[in-house]
């Protein structure tokens, strides 16, 4: 198991550590609903240093990036962000990330933990004009400070206007009285707040700026399994339960982010999909009963036939109900559609229903 750079701080907070994508990590701390709640109320950070970073630069990187990207990299101004995902061949997803423009030629690509090796292979493979390319993330830590008042309780840590930094752009200033840290308004809860990106050997003294700057506003550190609940109240994927290898953008619901005013991996294929149609969608359902949907659990209609599978699931902190998404064949997909969910012997009624779970 590797270790970020604060674990040692986690394990003397009383974290519960479990293993993660090949690392020790803090999956809670007080308790799941209490730091959902903080997040949603106030504001929390995560420890999300595990997430992997690439720098790709020089004339060709650009064209490196649309090649394996499905969104339009082309648009990033400096200082923007764009989520985006990699289609591999077979109309699957190599993974989702998020691209930064940092400089005229330079891009920090932002991937999942557990795919950072696999990632790095399959970009490469397709560096055939040879961008220069720097797997930084053994070098980078990452925290994540989120919830609404994020912006104030931060403030008087950066001479920057946290406040006037808008949704998908970032600024490299200073912060917690480290320069050049790159302050991202940007995250997985949609509860507002930023990223904050820096060097190992800088991330401890930005931990304990953050929270001593916090305190008054009751800023709590936050542990993966919250950062799970939150990210399914707003229908965020998450890869390798809603998106992966076998499964495409378009019948994800990330059409929005596959665009084809370029040619990109796979991207005939994909275009097939969005003109002719697609066998499932991936759909959100709210439970109409008590019970938790949980990942692999069948889902039926009113017959028993199966239809689809649950892709995550939960019982929601702030809807006090069972959640989920899961992929449902066409035909089970508009919204008001009445499922069953599998839950052991029971076939459990619920609804089909448009995202956001969670609206603020």
């Amino acid at each position: 198991m590797k270790n970020t750079a604060l674990t040692h701080i986690h394990e003397s907070l009383g974290a519960k550590m479990v293993p993660f994508a090949g690392y020790n990590m803090p999956v809670q701390y007080e308790g799941i609903n209490v730091e959902h709640e903080t997040v949603r109320n106030g504001v929390g950070v995560f420890d999300v240093s595990h997430m992997g970073e690439f720098l790709i630069e020089g004339e060709h990187a650009l064209d490196l990036i649309q090649r394996i990207s499905s969104n339009d990299a082309s648009k990033l101004q400096i200082e923007d962000a764009q989520y985006s995902c990699m289609p591999n061949a077979t109309g699957g997803i190599v993974d989702d990330l998020i691209i930064y423009r940092v400089k005229d030629q330079t891009y920090l690509l932002v991937v999942n933990a557990s795919n950072i090796e696999k990632d790095w292979d399959w970009i490469s493979s397709h560096n055939h004009n040879k961008a220069s390319m720097r797997n930084i993330s053994d070098a980078y830590s990452l925290l994540a400070i989120q919830g609404p008042k994020a912006v104030e309780a931060m403030q008087s840590i950066s001479s920057v206007d946290l406040g006037a930094i808008p949704f998908y752009k970032f600024k490299v200033a200073d912060f917690a009285g480290i320069d050049h840290v790159i302050i991202s308004a940007t995250g997985y809860t949609g509860s507002g707040g930023f990223e904050i990106y820096c060097k190992n050997e800088e991330v401890e003294q930005v931990w304990k700026r953050v929270f001593e700057a916090g305190k008054e506003f009751g800023i709590k550190p936050i542990g993966l399994a919250a950062r799970d609940t939150l990210r399914l109240e707003m229908g965020y994927c998450l890869y390798g339960n809603d998106i992966n290898d076998h499964t495409s953008p378009i019948e994800a619901g990330l059409g929005w982010i596959t665009k084809f005013s370029k040619d990109f991996v796979n991207s005939e294929g994909l275009l097939a999909q969005k003109e002719n149609g697609v066998e499932r969608r991936l759909r959100a359902f709210e439970l109409e009963t008590r019970g938790i949907p949980r990942q692999g659990y069948d889902i039926v209609d009113e017959a028993g036939n199966k239809i689809g599978t649950v892709t995550s699931g939960t019982m929601s902190p702030s809807l006090k109900k069972g959640i989920g998404m899961g992929f449902v064949k066409t035909g089970h997909t508009k919204f008001g559609t009445k499922i069953f969910i599998q839950v052991r012997n029971k076939a459990l009624p619920a609804t089909i229903v448009k995202l956001p779970f969670y609206k603020s």
